[in-house]
């Protein structure tokens, strides 16, 4: 692939003010340079429908009518018009995008239409008023249309990024507006008109590869879904949402978690209350942050064949189809959560989710299934539900188990398996060495997953694993990237109740995935140039050995064989070129040389705030306050590493 990388990341970095050159070697990829960009994207499914013929399909007709609930002079004469569009190749770090929907009018009408985004599943061929769509509410309107003249209607409010888009025009005139369809000629289709300006404007300290640069390399990042901490359990407003009134509460749940200060210390980032499908909303939402952040796709935990997490892992295939159907699930049996399902129950709930075109599959179509805790069934049950699957469903699997105990069941399970994984640990200490399990499972003849991760405290369990700052998420990609790993595995995009997110969250912002975005492109593609000064900052809110005021009975201990613990402010800076940093700590001030590209730098923890400046040539590059006070006397034991950007203040 390319030299060993990061070679020194794994060097310690003490509570005295000491740091470490984080080196590269190898391929660098400068992607793309800075400059405007405008493109336009066709639709490539239009239609509309007609509420005076509710059953019939309008899917070969060259127009499209909008008009209200009067059309025609009718009571019920309402006509929406439906149109899709895919969008790619907008760099995640694109800045000033802006998006317009342009239809051409076939007739001049003095009308005005709304613009709506398409919450539910339609087809151009199959859909009727009876089976039209659920809509959201109005992002823009147009009024005034002339006889081959474009409309345009802002939508830069939905379209974020690369992904697929639906909208419905409607209207509240008795007057029919009538648009044309792609099937009146190229010039005259609905389109997408995009801008935007590429380069360092963004969060991120180089230029984020494009998505279908990304995915044109053969190895693939995955993130391991949890469906017990979607976006939102209630969809209230995070002041007073489900997370905040009984998990983040050391009461909540009527006192069902007190013994450890509440089941969680932090939640998805959170937002108003939205409108119709709501949960299907928001599992969108987190498929455009993940393609955002450059993954492939997502590792599904399932839970359980029935009830709520099944419903969550259906709705979030359902996102990734309709987002980006090359955006890709992989199903993963949770085999602690279905310790006692049945075979053939499992194998009818697996094909029924294969039917998506979102769920992973190999390119001679075997289906990868990825059980988590896989060894809690034999290689010999693994192999009979594999045959039923493909002589009951014609599906052959491609088995990639991922194991808690990696060495003690590889043997048992070589011969049934395409791959392996392994859960991991969490702490530097527990990830040296990593090379040796990818090295095993190639001799092997195998596939290897590699688990990343950034840390884990577990409340409701007792134990932690040290993280060191950022020490073990930069360890662990350093292992995936010296080791060749074939697909990685962040661990976990939302696990809350471990403290093992990635995903944008209360306490870290995007700031995790951003670091990783960096070492995702080093393992794709070559570690890209940094064109963009950024610092980031990690701590803990209060010292390891603190005593909450709250009556925990139940405080969090550190796992054997964990890195040892330590009370430490890290800042972590990416620079174009040497600079001088500068470093606030509970009042306590300190000033180091920093040198161009990756370095890392800890400092003792104090009471107090924390905050980071970057200046080169007396001239203030960055600046990174962390949000997040740090006390002595904290209220409940909380050991989740806070982290802020530079390049999201």
């Amino acid at each position: 692939m390319f030299a060993t990388l990061l070679a020194a990341v794994l060097a310690p970095t003490p509570a005295s003010a000491t740091g470490t050159a984080l080196t590269t070697t190898g391929t660098s990829a400068a992607i793309s340079t800075a400059g405007a960009v405008s493109t336009s994207v066709a639709a490539t499914d239009d239609v509309f429908v007609s509420e005076a013929e509710p059953t019939k399909n309008f899917g070969t007709a060259t127009w499209m009518s909008v008009c209200g609930s009067a059309c025609g002079g009718t009571a019920a004469g309402q006509r929406v018009a439906l149109v899709r569009f895919t969008v790619a190749g907008i760099p995640a770090g694109a800045a000033g995008v802006t998006v317009t929907l342009a239809v051409t009018s076939a007739r001049t009408t003095d009308t005005t239409i709304a613009v709506r985004p398409v919450t539910g599943a339609w087809t151009e061929t199959g859909t009727t008023w009876n089976t039209r769509p659920a809509m959201g509410e109005v992002i823009d309107s147009h009024s005034g249309f002339t006889a081959g003249g474009t409309a345009t209607l802002d939508v830069s409010s939905v379209v974020k990024g690369n992904g697929t888009y639906a909208f419905a025009l409607t209207g509240t005139s008795a007057t029919t507006t009538v648009l044309h369809s792609s099937r009146a000629g190229e010039a005259l289709t609905p389109t997408l008109k995009i801008s935007y300006t590429e380069g360092t404007a963004g969060p991120l300290p180089f230029t984020m590869p494009t998505t279908a640069q990304l995915r044109a390399s053969a190895q693939k990042v995955f993130a391991h879904y949890f469906t017990p901490y979607p976006v939102s359990l209630d969809n209230k407003a995070p002041a007073d949402d489900y997370y905040t009134r009984n998990y983040l509460n050391p009461d909540g749940e009527s006192g069902k978690h007190s013994a450890y200060g509440g089941l969680l210390r932090d939640r998805p980032l959170g937002r108003d209350p939205l409108t119709g499908d709501w949960a299907l909303a928001d599992f969108t939402t987190e498929v455009r942050q993940a393609i955002a952040a450059g993954l492939d796709g997502f590792t599904v935990d399932i839970l359980s064949l029935t009830g709520t997490h099944w419903t969550r892992v259906q709705k979030l295939i359902q996102a990734a189809e309709a987002v980006d159907p090359a955006f890709k699930i992989v199903l993963m049996p949770d085999m602690n959560g279905l310790a006692s399902a049945d075979s053939a129950a499992l194998a009818d709930a697996v094909a029924t989710l294969a039917a998506s075109k979102s769920v992973y599959r190999l390119g001679d179509n075997r289906l990868v299934v990825a059980p988590f805790k896989a060894e809690g069934r034999t290689a010999a049950w693994w192999a009979d539900w594999m045959t039923t699957m493909e002589t009951e469903h014609g599906i052959k699997v491609a088995l990639v188990p991922c194991f808690l105990d990696f060495n003690k069941y590889r043997d048992a399970f070589s011969s049934i398996s395409y791959g392996f994984a392994n859960w991991g640990g969490r702490s530097p200490a527990a990830n040296s060495g990593l090379t040796a399990n990818i090295d095993r499972a190639h001799d092997m003849g195998k596939i290897w997953m590699q688990p990343v991760s950034v840390q884990d405290e577990r409340p409701n369990q007792g134990i932690y694993d040290e993280a060191a700052n950022t020490e073990n998420l930069r360890a662990t990609w350093k292992g995936a990237i010296d080791g060749e790993a074939d697909w990685v595995q962040l661990v976990t995009w939302n696990d809350y109740s471990e403290n093992t997110q990635f995903a944008p969250s209360r306490n870290a912002g995007w700031t995790y995935l951003d670091i990783s975005a960096y070492y995702l492109t080093c393992y794709k593609l070559g570690c890209p140039a940094i064109t963009k000064d950024v610092a980031y900052l990690t701590h803990r809110v209060h010292p390891v050995a603190a005593t909450p005021s709250y009556g925990e009975t139940k405080l969090m201990k550190l796992r054997t064989g964990s890195t040892q613990p330590r009370d430490t402010v890290e800042v972590l800076t990416m620079l174009t070129a040497a600079a001088q940093v500068s470093v606030d700590v509970g009042g306590t001030g300190q000033t180091y040389d920093a040198p161009a590209g990756v370095y890392a730098k800890t400092f003792a923890l104090r009471p107090g705030s924390a905050s980071a400046s970057v200046s080169r040539n007396s001239t203030n590059v960055a600046t990174v306050v962390s949000p997040f006070a740090i006390t002595a006397t904290p209220y409940v034991q909380d050991l989740h590493y806070r982290a802020a950007s530079s390049g999201r203040p």
